[in-house]
């Protein structure tokens, strides 16, 4: 029997004015996104120079590039740190895993 549960993980709106450095806006954003890490591991991002669907695509393809098969995951290598696939680990959470991509912003 399974359990059918929905996790909902904070969601933090990123406003230009809270991006300049040494604001009272921009302590305020930072201390959201360190709790949000240091309670729920992550947070979604909400900013309003990103459409609501460029957000549904990112998710949806992130779906599928988790149900991707492990085997597969496995080629992705690179000697770089936090670069290729991070396999899930028994000593941190057998539900993270990571995927350093290169050049990401394109």
């Amino acid at each position: 029997m399974g359990v059918n549960a929905e996790i909902e993980f904070p969601v933090i709106e990123f406003r230009p004015s809270d991006l300049n450095r040494g604001t009272n806006g921009r302590h305020r954003l930072c201390k959201r996104v360190r709790e949000a890490c240091e309670t729920f591991g992550c947070f979604e991002v909400v900013y309003e120079k990103i459409s609501a669907k460029v957000r549904e695509e990112t998710f949806e393809l992130m779906k599928e590039l988790i149900e991707v098969p492990v085997e597969r995951k496995q080629k992705n290598v690179s000697p770089l740190p936090y670069h290729g696939w991070v396999e899930p680990c028994n000593q941190v959470s057998l539900l993270y895993e990571g995927f350093g991509l290169g050049d990401a912003s394109n």
